[in-house]
């Protein structure tokens, strides 16, 4: 797998539109190749910004977590969130890289990666994909990953539901490889976390993407979803005291 940073100007608000800037900085793709962009980057192209000290980010979080934690909850005074089936901190937004300005998550982020992924089928004639990333921290581990937002024109899971392992003794009964983060997790280390100006990973060569010439169907997208009923950290998760935005409720 071959990962290529692309350096980009310093994007503020409503600079670009998101396909100006990739048209700007991305002269080719090769069939089956994978566009990483940063979440942070399709924000500022479509304008979900608040200027800073308009509003408290406590508040700004509440409004735009499912649930959350008040940031009086640990030591770090960090608002640990969920918001599209991930726990995040701060439901997403960030003021660095903002120029003064936090920065929210896209408001449709599938749909914003599928209008994407069409303008380069397009432009390039050939099959290409895109996820859309930012990064998290981990329970009991240092550093932040990557991970994908939202993904379109590749299967987000491989199975191996069925599969033998190695030896053929034993048949694989819950295992599925998730394409999509693993991607946006490389990605992200290309991309850096502070200066670097990268917000833009061309991925080719990746053999094991499924490369599907279209946007992922609703089916496809519920499938990476997990309840918590079926979750290894469900009961966990149930337990945690979450307050909720009121259509929560």
């Amino acid at each position: 797998m071959k990962l290529t940073g692309i350096k980009t100007e310093a994007v503020t608000a409503g600079a670009y539109e998101l396909t100006e800037l990739v048209d700007k900085y991305v002269p080719d793709m090769p069939p089956g190749a994978v566009l990483a962009v940063t979440a942070k980057v399709v924000s500022l192209c479509e304008g979900r910004v608040v200027p800073v000290g308009s509003v408290p980010k406590a508040e700004l979080v509440r409004r735009e977590a499912e649930y959350y934690l008040p940031p009086e909850f640990n030591p770090f005074e960090v608002m640990v969130t969920i918001k599209r089936d991930v726990l995040i901190a701060f439901a997403g937004v960030d003021e660095s890289n903002g120029d003064g300005q936090y920065v929210l998550w896209p408001q449709d982020p599938q749909a914003s990666a599928n209008r994407l992924r069409e303008h380069l089928r397009r432009r390039f004639g050939h099959p290409v994909g895109v996820v859309i990333t930012d990064s998290k921290t981990s329970p009991l581990r240092w550093g932040t990953q990557g991970f994908g937002l939202a993904h379109s024109g590749f299967a987000a899971l491989n199975s191996y539901i069925g599969q033998p392992d190695i030896f053929g003794k034993y048949e694989l009964q819950h295992t599925y490889a998730g394409v999509v983060d693993g991607l946006a997790a490389a990605a992200v280390l290309v991309m850096g976390e502070g200066a670097e100006r990268l917000p833009l990973v061309l991925i080719e060569d990746a053999g094991m993407v499924d490369v599907q010439d279209r946007n992922p169907t609703a089916a496809e997208l519920e499938q990476m979803r997990i309840t918590l009923d079926e979750d290894l950290y469900g009961e966990m998760l149930k337990k945690i005291p979450w307050d909720k935005r009121p259509e929560n409720s």
